[in-house]
This record gives C-alpha cells, structure tokens and sequence, in this order.
C-alpha cells in the first residue's frame, strides 16, 4: 500500500467516526431579480448530505433552517442557532456542516456556539477535492486553494496564533506575531504552487500542441457532478475510470481514443463535475484543467434528466463553462440527457416527441441505450469543419500513406490490382492545403 492509499483509509477512517450535523439554510424570499429555475431546498439539502458522505462523514441529520435575513455575526438567527446548538450537544455532534459561504467571524462564532468544529460548503467541497486528488497537478491545485481558504481564516482568534516570536539570528527586532510568520508562510508556499502550476500549464500547451500534428479532435465531456460522465466515458471508450455514485467521483482529467461510426476517433475527456456555488478559488485553482474544455473541438454537456433539479443543474453548467471562457460556444455543444433508464414509460414518450435536428440525445450510459445516436452526432458535428479529400498513392509511396495515418482521419481505403492505394481523408479546415502541397496532383 503507498502512502497516499494509507493516509486516504486513516482519513476514511477519522470521518466515519465523526458524527455530523448538516445544516442547510436556504432564504425564504426570492429575490424579484434573481433568474432561471430556483433549487428546492430539499434539493439542497439532499446535495450537501452527499458532499458529506462524499468523504466518509457519518451523518447523524440533516436540518433546513429558513432565513428571512443573515446575521452577520452567526448567519443564523439567535433562536434557530440556540435549539441547534442544543441538538448538537445531545446528539454529541463532533463536526457542523454549514451549506453556505461563512465569513471567519461567523464561523467561529458557530464553533462557539455549537462547541463542536464548523466547516461552511466551501471548506467541504476543498476537503473533497482533496482527497479526490490523484495526479501531481490535481494536488497541486487543490493545494492552492486550500492555501487561499485557509489565508481567509487567519485572523486573530486562535490564542496560538496571538503569541510573540522573537527576532530570528542577527536580525533581531521586535519580532513578528505568530499569525503574520503564518500568513507569510502561506504567501510563500502559494508563490511556489502557482511556479509549479505555471510549469504544468506549459507542458498542457506543449501536449496540445503535439495532439495537434495527431488527426484526432478533442470531445470534452461537462456536466454537473453525479450526472453520469464517468459512466457514459466508460461505456464510450470501454475504459475502467471510476463511476461511483458519488459527488466528485472523479477529479483528474482522463483522456482515451473512442471510434466513431464511420471509422473516424477522437480524443475524449472527462473532466472534474461541476456544482452550484463552486468555490472562486477552485474555479481559479483548477483552469489549467478546464483548459482542456476550451480546447476541445466539440463539447458534450451531459445532464441527469433524471434529477428533479435538472434544469437549475444546467444553468450551473453554463455559468462555470461562461466564467472559464466558453462562452458563445453553441456551435460545439452537444446536449445529452442521461440517465434515461431512471424514467418512466410516459417520461420517456414526452422526450422522444420533443426530438428533432439539434435537439438534446436521450441516453442510458449504464445500458448503452442512445450512445449509437450520441456517436453519430459527435460525427456529424466535428465533420462541419473539416473537408474530405480523396487520395491516389501509388504502390511505392509507403511513406506518403504512413504520413496520412499520422496526421489525418483516414475515412476510407481500397487497395488496387496494381498495387495502388486510394484513400479518403478528413482533415480540419485549415489543413487541406498543407495535405495539397504534400500530395500534388494525387489530391482529388
């Protein structure tokens, strides 16, 4: 077992025996200018149970607490926050999950409260992440906004934060308090992170840039945590990437080659799931990933149609992919409703009556259901830009075919009596003249 698989199955272990309490406040007033579909608190409630267990919590209760305004000393309100601070003392709630953005103030002032350790949805999303990091960069990148988070706390409220620490050697002085060598300690860590990160997004580029000279376009699959990406990856590419049921399942990016239909492929990604109120600095931490999402050459958005939150889901979606620069990408996004085995007879009738050219695909990723036409339309988008051409080789030229398979989409090939090869190849708009020149008049 490595390291990192023993301190992952001690943290399991710490958490399943943390007794936990799950607040969940929601407002009891919209308001007039907020936008598209509202999320139940229900809902809600129901999501931040999951990024709970997500890390092994043991959940003892989840609460709705409704809010007419925000206190902005303990969020809640003094008579809510008392009964629940009672509850928690009886039911010996060792740890008090908040489903909101807590300033510091408010979150010591719960801890007070509550007697017991605080951690706002922020703080739960960053453990998450944490433990679902697998790769170099991705525990780099949550690293980073960890430090970001934790430099937000440091106030003066820790009394081990508020001793002196004399001057260091020769350099005397008055010293500096324990909470500002902290916070320089922070800086200083950060800056290496972000040196280390920039190194990774160079090497990112380097690798675009190589995929580049290799024929196959990019296909990124998004999609809200949970909606089933993993899932529909691995029944796309007959890869063995995790698909649990579980927020945040997967993490890391993974790349594989998947077939199309017609003899083509294409590189398929599957990214990190998004979630509503996703951290700044996550969003910040993790754009060398979502990278990949803005160089891909056709997006697949995949949604749980399943879910009674679906469509406040998808607005999440869109408001990410707009903040990490995909924005106005229509003419690259694919819309997939999964999850299609989960409805019903008369559900699954009122989805096939709304089909028609550019409408979402109904899919099943656990049954296969749909993914033929899901492929079919991958094809049919990624061929909108790029041109076929038709090739004669002759018998010798083993380098030119060699060359073809290298940096084109080979569509088709017949080989002659002669010992002559003709070939169909798909190639990106701005390389029709680059295989032109290569071939002369063997280009038809």
């Amino acid at each position: 077992m490595s390291d990192l698989e023993g301190a992952g199955r001690r943290e399991e272990a710490v958490a399943s025996r943390t007794r936990t309490l799950v607040v969940c406040p929601y407002s009891t007033a919209r308001a007039s200018g907020d936008r598209g579909p509202a999320r139940s608190p229900e809902a809600r409630r129901e999501e931040a149970e999951g990024l709970a267990r997500a890390i092994d919590l043991d959940v003892v209760d989840s609460v709705l607490v409704g809010l007419a305004e925000i206190r902005p000393a303990t969020y809640l309100g003094k008579g809510k926050l008392a009964e629940l601070a009672e509850r928690a003392q009886a039911d010996k709630i060792a740890l008090v999950v908040v489903d909101a953005a807590l300033s510091p103030v408010q979150q010591r002032n719960l801890e007070k409260a509550f007697k017991a350790k605080v951690i706002d949805r922020t703080g739960l999303i960053l453990e998450i992440f944490g433990r679902r990091a697998r790769t170099a960069e991705g525990a780099l990148q949550v690293e980073l906004a960890h430090l970001t988070y934790q430099k937000s706390r440091l106030v003066r409220s820790w009394t081990h934060l508020e001793r002196q620490r004399g001057g260091f050697g020769f350099l005397g002085g008055p010293g500096e308090t324990q909470i500002e060598t902290d916070r320089r300690l922070i800086e200083e860590r950060m800056i290496r992170i972000e040196r280390d990160l920039d190194k990774v997004k160079k090497t990112r580029a380097l690798h675009r840039a190589s995929r580049a000279e290799v024929p196959y376009p990019i296909v990124a699959l998004v999609g809200y945590t949970n909606a089933g990406k993993s899932t529909l990856f691995n029944r796309l590419t007959r890869a063995e990437v995790v698909a649990a049921d579980m927020l945040f399942a997967t993490l890391d990016p993974t790349m594989r080659l998947v077939k199309l239909p017609h003899g083509g492929a294409a590189i398929l990604s599957d990214t990190v799931g998004f979630i509503s109120d996703l951290p700044t600095m996550l969003i910040s931490a993790f754009r060398a990933t979502l990278e990949e999402v803005r160089a891909a050459d056709v997006i697949v958005h995949v949604r749980d149609i399943a879910h009674a939150d679906s469509d406040a889901q998808a607005k999440d979606v869109e408001a990410i992919l707009a903040e990490v620069g995909v924005a106005g990408a229509a003419d690259k996004l694919i819309e997939v409703w999964n999850k299609l085995d989960k409805l019903d007879a008369g559900h699954r009738a009122a989805l096939a009556a709304g089909q028609g050219e550019g409408a979402p695909i109904p899919v099943s990723a656990l049954t296969g259901e749909g993914v033929g036409a899901l492929l079919q339309a991958i094809e049919t988008r990624l061929a909108r830009g790029r041109s076929l051409i038709d090739l004669e080789l002759e018998s010798a030229d083993g380098q030119g075919l060699h060359w073809l398979y290298e940096h084109t989409e080979v569509m088709a090939r017949r080989d002659d009596e002669d010992g002559g090869v003709r070939v169909t190849v798909r190639v990106p708009a701005d390389a029709v003249e680059r295989v032109k020149r290569r071939f002369g008049a063997a280009a038809r």
